[in-house]
């Protein structure tokens, strides 16, 4: 077998094997999604929405923010304001939260980085309860003082049951 072969296998075998490792991380999670911000300019007029339905009102779930930013976000936090809304249209919960994308004092990016991209899964909703079945959507909206925000390239959500843990 030729050098260029075994590369192409060898390529292939990786590339299945991390499908694999991705699929099993993401065991208990029942939606997940995110949105590209357009030229990682994000307007404050733009909102990512995310609609997901829950079966089962007795299952604790975790919500989390998936926020995909580089290395030239300006600040080492960001403030978002959510909104989770049933399908009559009600507002079930909404928050301020701050999301820290960077160590405040060394500037040092947190979460998975690759190159200049930095992933972060943060916390939205802990231990939530839904207090219906059904549909919801879940919609976000940046709240910092600047007008677009440069280099969040994308939002998402991602909600997932809480495992008790087997002790």
């Amino acid at each position: 077998m030729n050098f260029v072969k075994l590369a192409k296998y060898f390529c292939f075998a990786v590339a299945i094997l991390g499908l694999c490792i991705l699929q099993g991380c993401d065991t208990n999670a029942v939606y997940k999604s995110h949105d590209d911000i357009k030229d990682g300019q994000w307007f404050i007029k733009y909102e990512p929405t995310f609609t997901f339905e829950i079966t089962d009102t007795t299952q604790a779930y975790n919500v989390y923010y998936l926020v995909r930013n580089s290395i030239g976000y300006p600040y080492y936090n960001l403030y978002v304001k959510r909104f989770l809304i049933n399908e009559k249209k009600k507002i079930v919960n909404e928050a301020l939260n701050e999301l820290i994308l960077m160590d405040e004092k060394s500037g040092k990016p947190l979460g998975d980085g690759l190159g200049d991209l930095f992933d972060h899964k943060i916390i939205a909703l802990k231990n939530f309860h839904f207090p219906h079945k059904g549909k919801y959507t879940f919609k976000i909206r940046q709240y910092m003082r600047q007008d677009p925000l440069p280099e969040i390239l994308s939002m998402g959500i991602s909600v997932e049951k809480v495992v008790a843990n087997a002790e």
